[in-house]
């Protein structure tokens, strides 16, 4: 029970994430706005609270010395998967913040670049939270007052993330993985609704032939082409040469 709740809990935390680093594609380009900043301020804090709930979970498992060696190893694999998580979390923050600040929307000072990015990003917030249609209750200034609330969460992130590897010690190279890399990638079960986006990835396997002569008979096919090809081009070419030297 233990591992699958840690599990939900990861995915959410991941889902949220990534829904964040979508929203900071769209900073300081023609779909930058009012409605951005402030959903780019309740997806971190969503994120946050998922974190702080990831970090108590895992923790109180791992501190626990009666649980099995098996369930151990997984509860580490889910630990480096949350640590890489916060760490890109913090990276995204910070370049939002970069990029907050060079692209002020109250008084700007340089144009917003045309990305190509076109339409709003509302439904990916809206993913993000959990929730049908977005409320939006942001004024006007929250484009500064929101830099300077979102520089000290990066502080607390970073803290965070201090705190982690002094409370629980695990080697991220000793984990070992469960599946391939990609391996999300080739699965044809659709993302759930919170997700970003719908990720289908169909792959056709090639069809075996019964018995195995089909494919015999395309390679001799194929050779016999190659010697037919190889005697025009030899034929051509002493020709040209009885050519040259009659004339």
């Amino acid at each position: 029970m233990g591992k699958e709740e840690c599990k939900t809990m990861l995915d959410a935390l991941n889902k949220v994430t990534a829904c964040y680093r979508h929203l900071v594609i769209a900073l300081g380009s023609t779909s930058d706005s009012q409605n951005l900043r402030e959903e780019l301020k309740r997806t971190r804090k969503k994120a946050q609270e998922l974190a702080v709930a990831n970090r108590t979970k895992l923790t109180s498992l791992l501190k626990d010395k009666s649980i099995s060696k098996e369930d151990r190893a997984e509860y580490e694999r889910l630990w480096v998967l949350f640590s890489s998580s916060m760490e890109l979390l913090e990276v995204d923050m910070k370049r939002s913040l970069e990029i907050g600040q060079d692209f002020p929307l109250k008084v700007p000072t340089r144009h917003l670049i045309q990305t190509g990015m076109t339409g709003s990003t509302t439904t990916v917030a809206a993913r993000a939270m959990s929730v049908q249609n977005m409320k939006y209750e942001a004024d006007s200034n929250i484009d500064t007052a929101d830099l300077r609330e979102l520089q000290c969460e990066i502080g607390q992130v970073s803290q965070m993330l201090e705190e982690m590897e002094m409370k629980v010690q695990v080697a991220p190279w000793a984990v070992e993985a469960k599946q391939e890399a990609g391996a999300e990638l080739k699965s044809n079960m659709s993302v759930g609704n919170s997700s970003v986006g719908v990720i289908s990835i169909c792959e056709e396997e090639p069809k075996e032939e019964d018995g195995g002569g089909g494919g015999q008979g395309s390679g001799l096919g194929s050779i016999c082409a190659v010697l037919v090809f190889i005697v025009i081009v030899g034929v051509a070419l002493v020709l040209g040469y009885l050519v040259i030297n009659m004339s």
